[in-house]
């Protein structure tokens, strides 16, 4: 059974030939999944090790003081364990993450007041609360472009929905549904994350659904052109004549072949994600701290001109990722061009 029709394969090929934008979508995409094995990768507990005999797996279970011969009930501190003689004498095989750094760990036995400038153990330095920002910033990416992809799939979902039911319908539904998204386009958006925000927690998932009530409207234009060129075409004609019902014609016979606005558009949809979060955390109206994010990094960096790796290494990794974005869109909008299906 084949996946994808001619037509399709034959713009994915187009789009593989363009270097450019397919070695950065597999640079974005690689990164994206090492961001995601980061609690493997960029912790501070021990993946595994052996006490006395028995396997523990810290960066996956909670362990107490207690258990390895402390006093109390709290979590155990792996990095004093891990200098603790009697502890190591009873221990073997410690398995540790490639970057031994916490993104909510705040390094307070370094000397002077932080942040501090890089150093062996922090290669880019420590923030205003001793932190070290490389394991922020690689926690940052991730929080940036899983909020991004979900907001990317819910703008879809919202534009090719209502988009494609004023075009299909058309007369005065579309009139009306056209009336009222302008005066849903016409709110301050900024305005309502604030009230939003100041009644409920700004949580990772309000801010995505509010982000995606205003972000669709763009889309449903063009599915809404889409859908009012395509249901006027021969074939959908014989579709009617032959009785099938309009749900079956809008999913299965105009939606598919109305969906290149939405691949050409979505890896701008990404860029607007990241750059909406970031300027939200800098801003203080975005994700609730202590949670890593490159916004509240750069707000850092603004208060502590003195400690330039801040500002530098967020800038970096903002500009690479939005480059990359940048590049794999412009890549899809060519390789997805009906002028290039003539050729």
């Amino acid at each position: 059974m084949r996946i994808f029709s001619d037509l399709t394969q034959a713009r994915l090929v187009r789009f593989r030939k363009m270097r450019r934008a397919y070695y950065s979508f597999w640079v974005l995409s690689v990164a994206y999944i090492f961001s995601l094995l980061a609690t493997l990768l960029v912790n501070d507990r021990p993946i595994y090790f052996s006490y006395q005999g028995e396997s523990y797996f810290p960066i996956f279970c909670h362990y107490t003081e207690q258990d390895f011969g402390g006093q109390y009930l709290t979590e155990a501190n792996y990095n004093n364990l891990l200098q603790n003689e009697h502890f190591l004498d009873k221990a073997s095989s410690i398995i540790s993450p490639p970057i031994y750094q916490n993104p909510l760990r705040s390094h307070l036995y370094l000397e002077d007041a932080p942040p501090h400038a890089p150093s062996w153990d922090h290669w880019l330095g420590t923030d205003e609360s001793a932190r070290d920002v490389l394991a922020r910033l690689i926690y940052g990416f991730r929080n940036c472009m899983s909020f991004s992809l979900l907001l990317t799939i819910a703008i879809a979902i919202l534009g090719i929905l209502i988009g494609g039911i004023q075009g299909y319908a058309g007369g005065l539904t579309d009139l009306i549904s056209q009336r009222l998204i302008e005066i849903w386009a016409s709110l301050p958006f900024l305005y309502v994350v604030i009230i939003i925000g100041s009644i409920y927690e700004r949580g990772f998932f309000m801010l995505v659904a509010i982000l995606a009530l205003f972000s669709w409207i763009g889309l449903s234009y063009y599915m809404r052109a889409e859908f009012l060129k395509l249901k006027n075409m021969n074939y959908i004609r014989v579709a009617r004549a032959l009785g099938l019902s309009k749900t079956r014609i809008f999913f299965k016979h105009i939606l598919p072949n109305g969906l290149t606005p939405v691949v050409t558009l979505l890896p701008f949809s990404l860029i607007g994600g990241i750059s909406a979060l970031t300027s939200l955390d800098f801003l203080g109206f975005g994700l609730n701290p202590p949670t890593p994010s490159w916004g509240e990094l750069l707000s850092q960096g603004l208060k502590n001109l003195h400690a330039p790796w801040i500002t530098v290494s967020t800038v970096c990794a903002l500009f690479i990722t939005l480059m990359l974005a940048a590049f794999i869109g412009e890549g899809v909008r060519e390789a997805f061009d009906p002028k290039g299906d003539e050729k």
